[in-house]
């Protein structure tokens, strides 16, 4: 991705040197796939015990490789920030950017305590994105998903859930789900993160139209890291077998198709997942 040079964002609260939290074991992902295996029913012990040993440590300062990457998600969010305000605005909307907190280890949010294991999140509740940039260490080396627009995709999609909140999509969904049962709750998940892919390829599709951005090889960094953060792919690599009542994102097909769908078509309105089945055969 071209971005050096290019504008960045304003709208980054930078708390990596208020971290007070240790970073203990095997990092991030270990602690991740970890929860997954708990949620799943199965003993995490088993993942935590098979990580390499890593020292505790307290965070105190920077290094110019994080920074460099920091000043990469100012670049994105910027890019997000274009791109939504133009398309709104064709649609008689005013985008209202959000707030994008980096840290280390842990940090406060409106959601509750944002942590180095909770991955890349949005909270509706201060309509902030949460990211602990150690995440895109553990893409590169844990997930096999190298590459700056692997990260760019990561921080588009959360984007795309900050436009569900302002469209009203999270607080129609956060409605439904008193009604629901843990499984049915875990469809309506899916296809609300389905639709998060979607628009993070609908960003992508304009940032190319305004930006010229794009490399080779870009989109299939994207959809590479998609792939490797599906649902099942995750839980076969943690506990040997897939789950499919225990989904919350969507299989790598699913996440796949919808983000390419949005780049290919570049149609905000052709991202309805909630009703859509066109995905329902992918495996």
């Amino acid at each position: 991705m071209r971005w050096i040079g290019r504008r960045e964002s304003g709208n980054v609260e930078d708390r990596r040197g208020m971290g007070s939290g240790t970073l203990i074991g095997g990092g991030i992902g270990t602690v991740v796939i970890a929860i997954i295996v708990y949620l799943l029913g199965g003993d995490p012990s088993q993942v935590l015990n098979t990580a390499p040993d890593s020292p505790t440590q307290q965070v105190t300062g920077t290094n110019p490789e994080e920074d460099k990457t920091a000043k990469f998600v100012r670049v994105v969010l910027a890019d997000t920030e274009d791109v939504w305000t133009k398309l709104l605005a064709e649609r008689g909307q005013q985008y209202q950017k959000p707030i994008l907190v980096l840290f280390r280890q842990q940090t406060q949010s409106a959601c509750g305590t944002a942590s180095s294991a909770s991955g890349p999140f949005y909270c509706p509740g201060d309509a902030k994105l949460y990211i602990d940039l150690s995440f895109f260490d553990e893409m590169r080396e844990r997930l096999q998903s190298p590459g700056d627009f692997a990260m760019a995709y990561v921080i588009a999609h959360e984007v795309g859930h900050h436009i569900q909140h302002q469209m009203g999509t999270i607080d129609k969904v956060d409605g439904m789900r008193g009604g629901l049962s843990r499984v049915e709750n875990n469809r309506v998940s899916v296809r609300l993160e389905l639709q998060a892919d979607f628009l993070a390829g609908v960003w992508a599709h304009h940032n190319q139209e305004m930006n010229q951005a794009l490399e080779a090889g870009d989109i299939e960094e994207a959809m590479g890291a998609a792939n490797a953060i599906g649902d099942d792919r995750l839980q076969q690599q943690t506990q040997g077998h897939v789950v499919p009542d225990a989904f919350t994102h969507g299989t790598s097909a699913q996440r796949v198709y919808w983000f390419k769908k949005g780049y290919e078509t570049g149609d905000i309105t052709q991202g309805d997942t909630f009703t859509s089945r066109e995905d329902a055969n992918l495996q």
